[in-house]
């Protein structure tokens, strides 16, 4: 197992704001998209609508940041950026799930970058054409040997690429500025084929918004930041103020002094011919800094969130990429595998015979960047709404319906450029949570969910408790008696069947002595309720006491479990067999009748045949119990392991005069009961115990109802129980505490 350690060590060089997070992120965000497609945009869409598209693009990206500021600022922040706080806040399988797709779009995205560049030199350079290929491939390899060295270097080699970076925007700006008019702007104002919220307007969005996720480069250097929290947010911050300037005051001075024909059809050449002082040249080298500082940021950014995630052990086949190298802790095997995957990537879009595939790649692994912008907003807004006293963020400019805004609008804008692009990504991005999560993954980051969903189960239980508690609402909250439940399987499946996941099911135990004495007796005795029912999967909970004897702890059971509208209803335990202390037995089953909670007894006797079809038998002996019988028995019958099993509602008679007429009767009670069962009338001349052993023996199940003993009748109760009980399978002895009608339709 990797040295928990070692996990999220980070670099010892550690960058600060403006190198760490400002400059990869800038350098990222002003892509290949703002020489070769922005013009086009504003072309399209018209400057109004242009500027829509711009500031609904950041719109989301300064949603998400705010949200990154709140959770990076509450807890430590260590490597591997969104997929940390993510993983940390929704847990490891959405974690996961997000940091995987994450570093698989953002390796696509270096190959397209490159691509990008191969295509600029070689417009640029006419005897480049025939190598179009190999200049993207030795661009990659020349960056992969900078992120080699090591993200220092990198980022110095940033600063050089940013200087001539903006110094080409220096250059096309100035020289659009001085074609401005006001005529111009006018003409270009609005486009009439593109309306607000139309189909052309979020095909032109989706050609924009990629020219905005470069933030996220700097959010990925989260593990080599002197500190992480003050500089996601900040550094982010400023890259997106300056980026949207930048942009901003492009669709300005384009849209207001070139034609619309000239943006739609040249958006290039338009900025090459306009630059000041006919500086072409440096318009050229600002496509090529574009280009090659974009795919640098993913080259030192990727192979970070593969080196956490595999430190994190959620992924087994994972774990070489989680060492790291040197002094700085470089992840070198996830470097190798980035420089592996661009080759390979290129190769297959380079020659031309795989760029149509590269493209749905590339669509699909673009929208992951939405994805992973609203799952931090989602993380963001679950911390924020559990309002766990532990949610102390530093970041004061945040609340919880901004970054559920936010969590919207990523996912509304994935759906709204390509609906079916974005369900393929969606899907690929469950499958890889549900694979997670079958894992049954043994790790814990302490993360959110826990405290989300106390904060829903408290705010319903409160509005659960104004509801009146009729019976049209009824369901089973069962308190069983289980023991050490390895030796009570029988009890304690019949227990979860009856439940059939329509309610909760407790196993108790109780310990008869001093809490003192038995403290340490009774953790040990939670650990195993709660191993027995990991091992086999049983969903319930778990509660162990000390007592003086069996009804003082049934009383503490019962009582102690009353959790407002989820206190229990039905009180289960084993026919006390052979213990035969009948006063004993029947006062803890008093002490269950004293607070309104009904009774089950199981006569076990063994689970039945899973092979074969069954038969459920219930003996109506009245409207005291028949009721709950007849609901507990449909219940047991929506289990699988009851499939296709038959109900005999059976009633007795003590002459054949009246079996037509109780026949119709049990007929009109099962339809008022709307439950799948047959009637039987049973003709009893004799002895009733016979009468059940005969019509009963052969059944896989038998319900039958009592009522408690008077005192000092407990012998006789015991005894007349314990006969009708002989010959019979497995049998459950019902006492409903209220006679309500569980069989009523309102």
């Amino acid at each position: 197992m990797f040295d928990a350690s070692q996990a999220g060590r980070g670099s010892n060089l550690k960058f600060g704001t403006f190198a760490g997070v400002f400059t990869p992120s800038i350098l990222t965000i002003f892509g290949v998209i703002m020489f070769m497609r922005a013009n086009y945009v504003v072309g399209q869409a018209g400057i109004i609508n242009a500027v829509a598209i711009l500031l609904l693009c950041q719109f989301i990206t300064l949603l998400t940041t705010l949200s990154v500021g709140a959770i990076a600022t509450n807890m430590p922040i260590k490597g591997g950026g969104a997929y940390f706080m993510v993983s940390r806040v929704l847990g490891a399988e959405f974690g996961g799930a997000i940091g995987i797709t994450l570093f698989l779009a953002q390796v696509v995205s270096i190959s397209f970058y490159l691509l990008g560049f191969a295509e600029a030199a070689t417009k640029s350079f006419k005897f480049l054409e025939p190598y179009f290929l190999y200049t993207g491939l030795a661009a990659a390899t020349v960056l992969f040997l900078i992120a080699r060295v090591g993200a220092d270097w990198a980022i110095r080699t940033q600063y050089v690429i940013m200087a001539i970076l903006f110094s080409s925007i220096f250059v096309y700006l100035a020289g659009a500025s001085r074609s401005f008019s006001s005529e111009q702007f006018a003409t270009n104002l609005y486009s009439a084929n593109c309306p607000m919220g139309g189909s052309n307007f979020w095909a032109l969005f989706a050609i924009y918004f990629p020219s905005v996720t470069g933030f996220i480069a700097g959010i990925n250097m989260s593990g080599d930041l002197e500190t992480p929290g003050e500089s996601m947010v900040k550094g982010t911050l400023y890259a997106l103020l300056v980026a949207t300037t930048v942009y901003f005051l492009q669709i300005i001075f384009f849209g207001g002094g070139f034609a619309r024909a000239e943006l739609i059809n040249t958006p290039y050449k338009v900025m090459l011919n306009n630059a000041l002082f006919g500086a072409e040249f440096m318009v050229i080298a600002g496509v090529y800094a574009a280009t090659l500082s974009s795919a640098l940021g993913r080259f030192v950014g990727a192979p970070r969130v593969l080196q956490a995630i595999a430190r994190d052990e959620i992924i087994p086949f994972l774990k070489p990429f989680a060492r790291g190298y040197g002094e700085n802790d470089e992840p070198r095997a996830a470097l190798y595998f980035c420089g592996v995957s661009t080759l390979i990537l290129l190769w297959l879009g380079g020659d031309g015979s795989g760029g149509v595939f590269l493209n749905h790649v590339a669509a699909v692994m673009g929208m992951f960047f939405l994805f992973t912008f609203g799952l931090l907003n989602l993380a963001a807004f679950i911390e924020a709404y559990s309002a766990n006293p532990s949610f102390r963020p530093r970041f004061k400019f945040f609340h919880w319906s901004l970054a559920l805004l936010g969590f919207i609008g990523s996912f509304g804008s994935a759906m709204l450029i390509d609906y079916q692009t974005a369900s393929i990504a969606l899907f690929i991005l469950f499958a890889l949570v549900f694979y997670l999560r079958k894992r049954k993954l043994a790790i814990s980051f302490g993360d959110a969910r826990r405290g989300f969903l106390y904060s829903r189960i408290r705010d319903n239980l409160f509005i659960l408790k104004q509801f009146e508690d009729d019976i049209r609402n009824w369901r089973p909250s069962i308190i069983t008696l289980s023991g050490n439940p390895s030796s009570r399987e029988t009890l304690v499946t019949y227990s979860v069947w009856l439940n059939a996941g329509r309610g909760l099911v407790i196993l108790a135990n109780i310990l008869i002595g001093k809490l003192a004495d038995l403290n340490r007796q009774r953790l040990f005795a939670c650990e195993q309720l709660n191993g027995f029912l990991d091992e086999k999967n049983i969903q319930a909970f778990s509660q162990v006491v000390v007592a003086d004897d069996v009804p003082a702890g049934v009383r503490t059971i019962l009582q102690g479990s009353a959790y407002g509208p989820l206190r229990p209803n039905l009180f289960i335990c084993g026919w006390m067999g052979d213990s035969r202390d009948p006063v004993k037995y029947a006062s803890y089953l008093r002490e269950a009748t004293y607070l309104n909670v009904s009774q089950i007894l199981v006569c076990d006797r063994g689970l039945p045949d899973p092979q074969k079809s069954k038969r459920i038998d219930i003996w109506w002996r009245g409207q005291k119990n028949g009721p709950l019988m007849i609901l507990m028995a449909h219940l047991l019958s929506h289990n699988w392991e009851w499939g296709n099993s038959r109900i005999v509602l059976k009633r007795v008679i003590q002459n054949e005069d009246g079996l037509e007429q109780s026949k119709k009767a049990l007929e009109e009670l099962i339809d008022f009961a709307r439950v799948d069962a047959e009637p039987e009338v049973v003709v009893c001349g004799g002895n009733f115990a016979d009468t059940l052993h005969k019509s009963s023996g052969d059944a896989d199940c038998v319900f039958i109802g009592f009522e408690l003993p008077e005192s000092g009748r407990e012998e006789d109760w015991f005894d007349n129980y314990e006969k009708l009980l002989q010959g019979l399978p497995t049998a459950l002895l019902v006492h409903s505490t209220d006679a309500r009608d569980y069989l009523a339709h309102d």
